[in-house]
This record gives structure tokens, C-alpha cells and sequence, in this order.
């Protein structure tokens, strides 16, 4: 409810011109105010992309409820276009969706308006560079043998080049500070690439060891100095100097719970949070010395998939497949798909404080950066 307090006493003598002339205000007051608002409520989303529902969630991160379902068939996109990855804009403005069966990425308004798009063989992971125009684009996971290349994309048109990786499968993603580095990994080889975005150049390193990592996926840490690395497989945790690329060569690993999926930074840099995909765990590591602080699971985390932090900085959200149905949702979806989950964790409890339904499998989420 909006209380609104009068400077004087309400139709008092003299006061009844003044009553008059703020009762004729009133309306541009009250538009002024709510639009005030509408704008901060507007500029915190957190979008989470339902693979098997051919949706898009859209949580209002002040009250952590579903606001808005963008429904991708309502778009003209088949039942199994298969919505992948999120990437905001820092202020919020935009958002884009990677559809891996459509083959295609959209970018929508902050309002939901679809206002672009592009096509793209098979697209996986999304990077967005804050401090340019360009939109990078990896293969999916359900790519066999996809072009060995990711795209290079100017948000402002939609337009799309591609660069050569030089190794099959490239799918983790992540952009250095500055936008002039993009990092890669191959999901079938222990390759990484390292990409220099100006010069239009490609440096690979190749990790010592037979066994193959299967790397996720990439997240960079505040202060641009570290970049970690989740390998499914192996089930580690890498650690890279980002100042010595092109090489990529790691400084330190650590052994965590089956199958790591997509890291993600606490705006200090002290804690990164994971969700493991194959254990239905949620890993927490201290990056002042690299251990794991904490492991949470149950209460909703089934097969974690994506991860994001509130702009403030408050709350870890970690997405959850549910495909083996170990969490029991309230929500009755249509057909056979069964609800997957949103949870909620405060990280100066690093406990889950809530759980939020959503579309049967949702897979990447994100959200805009500026508080």
C-alpha cells in the first residue's frame, strides 16, 4: 500500500487552495512514484531456461516468485526447441536465450518482447562481455560433431561471426575482463583455447593426462586474476592464472563431488558455488585456500544444473533438472514432464531458504549484474 502524508492539515482555512492544487498533482505524483518502482522491480529477473518445457521462468528476485512464463511455442518454436543458457545485460535492459533444437538465439526486452534473433548451429553456452557489444556462443552438449568454432555475436544487430577453436566439441565459455580474451574447453579432447578477439587469433593448450575432463564449463573471479573450470568426468575443480594466458596451463586442482556443472562467484571472490550434477549436491569452495567449505544437499537440489548470484550479492540460485524425480513438486505439469526446481541459498547462512518450481528441466539461468 502506498501511504501518501500531506505538508498541512487536510481542508483546514486557508489550507483548502493547497488541498486542491496537491489533490489536481496527485495523479502525476502517484505516476511518478509507482513508475519509480515498476523500474527497480523490473531491473532484478532471474530468467531460467526450461529445456524440456520450451520455456522461459521469470523470477522476481525481491520476492523470489515466479512473475512471468515466456512460452517459446506461443513464439512459433516446436515443443522441443529446447531452451539452453541465459545471458543478461548488466543494467538489465536485454536477456538472450540459446536454443539448442531450433538452432537458434533470441534476445528479448526486459519487458519479454522478442526483439531479435539468429541462427546458429547447435547453440550451447552464452558469454556476455560487459564491456562491448559482443555475445559469444558455444556448441551444446547434445551437439555429436559440431562445427569447431563459437560465434561472435554484436548484440546491437544480431549479426554473427564465427571463429575457429581448432579442437571438436567446444563448449565451456568465459570472457577475460577488458573483452579481449574468450576462453573455451573441448568436451572431447583436454583442450583449452584461448581466443584473442581483436587479433582474431587462437592459442591452444593441451592438459597433461589420458583421461578425458569433459570441462562444463568456466566462471572468472571478481578481481579477473582466477578462472576455475568444472570437468565433469574427472570430477574436479581446476584453477588457472588468467594473467599468464594463452597458458592455461593449471596452478591447482580440487577433487569434489560427482560431476561439477557451472560455477559461480560471490561478488567478493571469497566463496564459488557449484551444483553437482550426477551426486544432487551443491559444493561450496573457500577460495582463500581452494577447499571445500561446505556441501548442502536434499531439499530440493536434484541434479543441479545452473547457477547465478543476485546482484546484491545476498543469494546463490542453483537450478535443478529433477529428471529422476527425487524432488516431489507441488506443480503438476502437463504429460510426463516433472517440475524441476530453483533453490535459493543465503550466503551468510549458506543454507537454502527457498524453493522455486519452474518448467520441467531448467538448465542455464542468469541474471543482470548491476545493483
Amino acid at each position: 500500500m502506498l501511504k501518501i502524508t500531506l505538508p498541512f492539515p487536510l481542508f483546514s482555512g486557508a489550507n483548502v487552495v493547497k488541498t486542491h492544487r496537491f489533490f489536481l498533482l496527485l495523479p502525476a505524483i502517484l505516476w511518478i512514484t509507482m513508475g519509480i518502482q515498476s523500474a527497480t522491480d523490473r531491473d532484478h529477473f532471474l530468467y531460467v531456461a526450461n529445456q524440456n518445457s520450451a520455456t522461459v521462468s521469470v523470477i522476481d528476485i525481491n520476492t523470489d516468485e515466479v512473475v512471468h512464463t515466456v512460452d517459446l511455442q506461443a513464439l512459433g518454436f516446436p515443443p522441443m526447441a529446447k531452451p539452453h543458457h541465459i545471458a543478461v545485460e548488466p543494467d538489465g535492459s536485454h536477456w538472450y536465450v540459446s536454443l539448442i533444437a531450433a538452432n537458434t538465439v533470441l534476445k528479448f526486452e526486459r519487458d519479454n518482447q522478442l526483439v531479435g534473433r539468429l541462427e546458429f548451429e547447435r547453440p550451447g553456452l552464452l558469454a556476455l562481455d560487459p564491456d562491448s557489444d559482443m555475445l559469444y556462443v558455444g556448441r551444446s552438449m547434445a551437439a555429436v560433431n559440431p562445427p569447431q568454432r563459437i560465434g561472435i555475436v554484436d548484440r546491437t544487430d544480431m549479426t554473427i561471426e564465427e571463429v575457429d577453436v581448432f579442437f571438436p566439441r567446444p563448449h565451456a565459455l568465459a570472457v577475460a575482463p577488458g573483452g579481449e580474451t574468450v576462453f573455451s574447453a573441448s568436451l572431447a579432447v583436454n583442450q583449452l583455447a584461448t581466443v584473442n578477439v581483436s587479433e582474431e587469433s587462437t592459442e591452444l593448450t593441451t592438459l597433461e593426462g589420458s583421461d578425458p575432463h569433459v570441462f562444463v564449463n568456466f566462471a572468472i573471479s571478481p578481481d579477473g586474476h582466477t578462472m576455475v573450470g568444472s570437468a565433469q568426468l574427472t570430477s574436479k575443480v581446476f584453477f588457472f592464472d588468467i594473467n599468464n594466458a594463452p597458458d592455461l596451463t593449471p596452478f591447482d586442482t580440487l577433487d569434489v563431488n560427482a560431476a561439477p556443472w557451472h560455477p559461480t562467484f560471490t561478488p567478493d571472490g571469497r566463496w564459488l558455488y557449484l551444483g553437482n550434477m550426477e551426486a544432487s549436491t551443491i559444493t561450496i569452495i573457500d577460495m582463500r585456500d581452494r577447499t571445500v567449505a561446505a556441501v548442502i544437499e536434499g531439499n530440493g537440489v536434484a541434479q543441479p544444473h545452473g547457477s547465478a548470484v543476485s546482484p546484491d550479492g545476498s543469494k546463490i540460485y542453483v537450478s535443478n533438472r529433477n529428471l529422476r524425480g527425487e524432488y516431489t513438486p507441488m506443480t503438476d505439469l502437463e504429460g510426463d514432464a516433472v517440475a524441476g526446481t530453483v533453490v535459493v541459498i543465503d550466503v551468510g547462512t549458506k543454507a537454502i531458504v527457498k524453493i522455486i518450481e519452474v518448467g520441467a528441466y531448467p538448465a542455464g539461468i542468469g541474471t543482470n549484474t548491476e545493483h
